[in-house]
């Protein structure tokens, strides 16, 4: 078997690694098995890939490649071990920013050793020559727009920028005017290759990354995040395209497309355009006195928490992104058990943007080792609220509030939410009563049925569960209890 054989039999077992990696992730129970096959497909597609390099370079050019290898690996073990899970998501989006950044690269150097040196109909062929420019110019632009839009991502989702969107005057007009200047640039370009629209596209796509995601809202976050990780599958595809790299295409087009329909699916979920998502003609804005309070709301202790939860029916779990700021899903996890092996039902009601990443609340609640059979969708649990006891909404906002539903004003109005409210007994864990990641008041903090249980919410679950220990201690008679409740 040559080397070109067995390289090309290596891409098409990586290719379908990678599919069976992306089956296994769809799924909980099989989410380890998917990261193992990605994983896998990944080894194998750097193993061929250095094996057939080393055929055409020198050995101190593929000592380079091992040691940046190496450089590489050791600094993602490093910053593996070391991430919070509620860092996820930037941390998501500086690797995206990484995919990018490389797009760009590779377009200038196939510019640069292709087109700069006098040869290039020689090495390509005058026929390809115009498809070559082409993809030179649009592998740069894509990989541009996701550079930067990944750094702003990261920006927003870590706090070191306003979560605001950036409202300037005509902003579809100035995203618009900026594609229609790209196509214009990749007409001319493939007429005429030069250095000066090689610099005009390279800056072009850098500011229209930064004013896409800039002018988006962070209550939209999760829906950039993941179209940015569409952006950077089309954006290692078209350096595929360059590189004459079959899986880097293969695999650039099934990160590509699995996350704009992710991103589809999402924009559904917050009933939101999927054509203004990309391009980025949306955004939340907090109206002027967000934080105001609209009435007044009840406080509980953590142990009369408790009582609501010892005498409930079924009990449902709304997570959001709270509950990963203050590590609280294990607490809740044996919260859990305990009601449980006391005959109460509950279940977790996760609504598909909760977090600031898709999949966060879930990837928490499995960690926590909470079963996959109680962690229902929206969906799937929404018309149960009604016949629920209680539901205890730890550190989620936007996705329950009731405003979305009632207030036609409201800037959230139409994204479908948690129906929480209509259970008999609400109880919020908050820090305070300040409004969500939108920016946003919940009028739910204020009605008849909900109680808010202030503080840490790791803290207020760990009090939950040393009130049900004392009360199990104490072990009171059915109907001294019951009486001792009505009271």
């Amino acid at each position: 078997m040559t080397s070109t054989t067995a390289s090309h039999a290596a891409d098409l077992v990586a290719a379908l690694l990678f599919i069976l990696s992306l089956a296994g992730l769809s799924q909980h129970r099989t989410s380890r098995a998917g990261v193992a096959y990605g994983i896998a497909g990944m080894a194998l597609a750097l193993v061929a890939t250095i094996v057939v390099a080393a055929q055409s370079i020198s050995a101190g050019a593929v000592a380079l490649i091992v040691l940046a290898m190496a450089l590489g690996a050791a600094i993602g073990l490093w910053r593996a071990r070391r991430v919070e899970m509620t860092q996820m998501p930037e941390l998501i989006a500086v690797l995206h920013s990484f995919v990018g950044l490389a797009a760009v690269l590779v377009g200038w150097n196939s510019y640069l050793e292709v087109e700069s040196h006098g040869s290039a109909q020689t090495r390509i062929g005058a026929d390809l020559l115009g498809i070559h420019h082409a993809e030179v110019f649009i592998g740069i632009f894509i990989g541009a727009v996701t550079f930067t839009g990944s750094i702003v991502a990261f920006l927003k989702l870590s706090g070191r920028t306003n979560s605001r969107p950036l409202m300037l005057p005509g902003k579809n007009g100035l995203n618009l005017g900026a594609l229609a200047a790209f196509v214009a640039l990749t007409v001319w370009f493939t007429a005429g290759p030069n250095l000066p629209l090689m610099v005009a596209v390279t800056v072009l796509a850098l500011a229209l990354g930064w004013h896409l995601v800039a002018s988006i809202g962070g209550g939209d976050m999760p829906v950039v995040v993941s179209m940015l990780n569409s952006y950077s599958g089309w954006a290692a595809a078209a350096a595929g395209f360059l590189l004459n790299n079959n899986l880097l295409i293969v695999t650039g087009a099934l990160v590509g497309s699995s996350g704009a329909y992710l991103s589809y699916i999402m924009c559904k979920a917050m009933n939101r355009s999927f054509l203004s998502v990309i391009a980025g003609g949306f955004g939340i804005e907090a109206p002027k006195g967000g934080e105001e309070e609209q009435g007044e709301h009840r406080e509980i202790r953590a142990v009369e928490a408790a009582e609501l939860l010892e005498q409930a029916r079924s009990v449902i779990i709304t997570p959001g992104y709270g509950m990963a700021v203050a590590q609280a899903q294990h607490p809740v996890a044996e919260l859990t058990r305990r009601l449980r092996e006391r005959g109460v039902e509950v279940r977790f009601g996760v609504h598909p943007v909760a977090g600031r990443l898709p999949g966060h609340m879930n990837v928490l609640l499995a960690e926590a080792k909470v079963p996959y059979d109680i962690v229902l969708e929206m969906d799937e649990i929404n018309d149960d609220f009604a016949e629920t006891s209680v539901v205890l909404v730890i550190g989620a906002n936007d996705t329950v509030n009731p405003a979305a539903m009632d207030d036609p004003s409201s800037p959230i109005a139409g994204m479908p939410v948690l129906r929480v409210w209509e259970a008999e007994q609400v109880i919020v864990f908050k820090r305070s009563m300040a409004s969500g990641y939108a920016g946003v008041q919940n009028p739910l903090f204020f009605r008849e049925n909900s109680s808010m249980l202030f503080g840490d919410a790791e803290q207020s679950v760990s009090d939950i569960l040393r009130a049900l220990d004392a009360d199990g201690r104490r072990e009171p008679a059915p109907s001294a209890r019951q009486a001792t409740v009505a009271g």
